[in-house]
């Protein structure tokens, strides 16, 4: 019964958390464009942020309650869980041809990030050492956004909506929209620590496990919801672009606020350090390097992930 009631109370979190993401991305945006903030500013920051709000949460009430392995693993099983799950479905069904150039720099940040956790995260865990380069990716990932956005803008010639001003009721409604939606994330995230840690006792598995899985995959729906949308739009170059820069903040945002929530580095487990981080490293290697060089993401590749995350989960609950 107890078990029961724990599975219950987690699938209550995931579904808070998608759902209450997906209010609180729709009324940011909102309330961004009807401010006078163009569309193109909007996405590289307000979105590309609060599509990260569920892993953030997660991470930093795990930290807090001095669940590190919890708080880790959400992080990196999350980055993981994008690359072989959810990027190679999307690759498998809508291989696409690229611009290295749109690509490049986010390949490279990430696969930099991901290469710090490993050369670091077993040598005191997620510390200032680590956390000051991190946040550094963090910046550089942030400004070239805004200067891309820009860019767009000044070529592109959108000089922002030009609407009537709004109504006192929809402003009231997306208000409402976007606290409401914030608060289920906060409820969702809280719940879904809470009972998965319970349920890691009850089974008498890590916490580490669970984060790195479960956790990991149910927070990086909102990816996975983007991903089955742009698929059926036939935008998978936009799911794939939206991937990376998701992991990029999973990595790079999340880990140190994480740590400076704690108080103290946020140590990183053996298990982590030898299989989640690098397995992390991994699947984004065959995620973009084949595609920088030849400039598509190939089916095979889609293939490659899955079965990397395929064994690599196995490998996990094995363990």
């Amino acid at each position: 019964m107890e078990l029961a009631m724990l599975g219950m109370i987690f699938l209550a979190g995931i579904i808070l958390i998608v759902k209450g993401g997906d209010w609180f991305v729709d009324a940011a945006s909102w309330i961004a464009e009807v401010s006078g903030i163009p569309k193109l500013i909007v996405g590289a920051t307000i979105v590309s942020l609060a599509t990260t709000l569920p892993e953030l949460l997660v991470s930093v009430m795990a930290a807090s309650q001095g669940k590190a392995d919890m708080a880790v693993g959400n992080a990196v099983g999350s980055v993981t869980a994008n690359l072989g799950l959810i990027m190679a479905i999307s690759v498998i069904c809508m291989p696409v041809r690229i611009r290295r150039g749109d690509y490049f720099l986010k390949s490279v940040l990430m696969l930099s990030a991901a290469g710090l956790l490993v050369w670091g995260g077993g040598k005191g865990g997620v510390g200032p050492a680590l956390s000051l380069p991190l946040a550094g990716i963090f910046a550089v990932f942030t400004y070239e956004n805004l200067r891309g956005a820009r860019r767009a803008m000044r070529y592109g010639g959108e000089l922002g909506p030009v609407r009537e001003p709004p109504r006192k009721r929809a402003v009231l409604f997306q208000c409402l929209k976007f606290t409401l939606g914030a608060a289920a994330v906060m409820l969702g995230a809280d719940l879904l620590v809470d009972s998965g840690s319970a349920l890691a006792r009850l089974a008498g598995i890590s916490e580490r496990i669970i984060g790195v899985t479960i956790v990991a995959i149910g927070t990086s729906l909102p990816e996975l919801v983007t991903t089955v949308t742009a698929i059926v739009k036939k935008q998978s170059a936009l799911s794939v672009g939206n991937i990376l820069g998701a992991n990029i903040l999973d990595l790079t945002m999340i880990l140190p606020v994480s740590a400076l929530v704690s108080g103290q580095a946020l140590p990183v487990s053996t298990a982590s350090a030898r299989i989640d981080i690098p397995a992390c490293l991994l699947v984004g290697a065959i995620a973009v390097i084949p595609a920088m060089v030849t400039a598509r993401f190939r089916r095979w590749q889609g293939f490659a992930l899955l079965a990397v995350y395929g064994g690599y989960v196995a490998l996990t609950c094995g363990a």
